[in-house]
């Protein structure tokens, strides 16, 4: 008798929950997995850039410094000058590269995406 109740609509019910809610599960952990490892990527590139921005400031500085010393007798304005409309370029030409790295899409929650389109392929549901 149990076995006729577990194979009719209930069991069917129930099997449909219990593969549901794996299912779910299972894309949930997915998800959660992706956001850790998006948060620990964006750590890491924070720190190496503050560390290049660092390093990469102090040789500027350092640079400017030895060339206006070695022009100092004759052409230390000009190198000055120079210096700082080279450092400007330089500057603006960094700001539209990291502009136009802002406004690339995400990759973030890409597999996530795609096994839920699968999932929506398998149980015939179309995606409008």
């Amino acid at each position: 008798m149990q076995e006729e109740a577990d194979s009719g609509l209930f069991g069917s019910v129930k099997r449909f929950t219990a593969t549901f809610t794996g299912i779910v599960s299972t894309r949930l952990e997915l998800l959660a997995n992706e956001l850790q490892e998006e948060r620990l990527r964006l750590t890491q590139l924070f720190i190496f850039i503050l560390i290049a921005l660092f390093c990469f400031g102090m040789c500027l500085l350092l640079f400017t410094v030895f060339i206006v010393v070695l022009f100092w007798d004759d052409h230390r304005l000009a190198v000055l000058g120079a210096l700082a409309i080279i450092f400007f370029a330089f500057g603006l030409l960094s700001t539209l590269l990291l502009r136009g790295k802002a406004q690339e899409k995400s990759k973030l929650f890409s597999a996530s995406l795609a096994e839920l389109a699968k999932d929506r392929e398998q149980l015939g549901i179309s995606h409008e």
